[in-house]
């Protein structure tokens, strides 16, 4: 913890960041020596606990639902008409009817270990990400662009009602 500390406040003194981007790495910093995230060797990160889905946009969801169900024997869910969840133990795989001409990997979503909205938010600003909040179903995610244009969505999981 010490040496990334360090680090800061030499990126600080030598210009690299901002006294905001020094701030906000600093309380992410204390959050992580708390316990509630993990500091990897490249900085502060996360801990992707879960591959939680990949949403495929497809040419007839039907057809690519029967195909996993048959071929792989995945569990059929939440099939609404226009999209189903395909399930293999804990890994989900959403296909839902296309919205373009090509069929597609729409995203990728992780479960991260220790969610809490604010820090990750915090975190995801500070590597100066594009983010979207996205609240859906029972899970709390933002979604990013990975360095290739991919899109990233990093999920909290199953938020269960208290």
């Amino acid at each position: 913890m010490e040496h990334l500390i360090a680090k800061l406040v030499q990126d600080f003194e030598h210009g690299q960041i901002t006294r905001r981007d020094l701030i906000r790495s600093l309380t992410v910093a204390a959050a992580a020596g708390a316990g509630m995230m993990p500091v990897t060797a490249q900085g502060v990160g996360f801990k992707a606990i879960r591959l939680n889905h990949i949403s495929y946009e497809v040419a007839d969801y039907a057809r690519t639902r029967d195909f996993y169900a048959d071929l792989l024997g995945m569990n059929v869910s939440e099939d609404d008409g226009m999209q189903c969840m395909l399930s293999a133990g804990e890994v989900q795989l959403l296909a839902r009817t296309r919205t373009t001409r090509t069929p597609r990997v729409d995203h990728v979503a992780y479960t991260i270990a220790n969610w809490d909205r604010t820090v990750v938010e915090a975190e995801l600003k500070r590597r100066r990400l594009r983010l979207r909040l996205d609240l859906g179903g029972n899970e709390e995610s933002f979604h990013v662009l990975d360095p290739d244009g991919f899109d990233l969505q990093i999920s909290s999981g199953p938020i269960h009602p208290r």
